[in-house]
């Protein structure tokens, strides 16, 4: 499988951006899907997650509220919808494919897409 990010970019704080990690290969309709960003300096962290159905999702607190996850299987996509983006959202965000709910082993990485925000 391989997982191509895209969607990221230079964007004010407040602005909104829309990612987008398409899979090809072999369909990810059964994984779990997730987003993990990495910030210059820091360890790479969980942003996201969401089921095999997309009826479950899940999100570390700082995206709570401002960031969705969702994802169209017919497509083998999984998107991250950022709105009032913050200069601390700026980082390198991936996403990623697991066989097991709580993305503790991933099966498979994307590549990354620079998200920048500018105060």
């Amino acid at each position: 499988v391989q997982l191509q990010a895209s969607g990221g970019g230079l964007v004010q704080a407040g602005d909104s951006l829309r990612l987008s990690c398409a899979a090809s290969g072999r369909t990810v309709s059964r994984s779990i899907m997730g987003w993990f960003r990495q910030a210059p300096g820091k360890e790479r962290e969980f942003v996201a997650r969401v089921s095999a159905s997309g009826r479950s999702t899940s999100y570390a607190g700082s995206a709570k509220g401002r960031f969705t996850i969702s994802r169209d299987n017919a497509k083998n996509t999984v998107y991250l919808q950022m709105n009032s983006l913050r200069p601390e959202d700026t980082a390198v965000y991936y996403c990623a494919a697991a066989s097991e709910y709580y993305l503790t082993t991933v099966d498979y990485w994307g590549q990354g897409t620079q998200v920048t925000v500018s105060s």
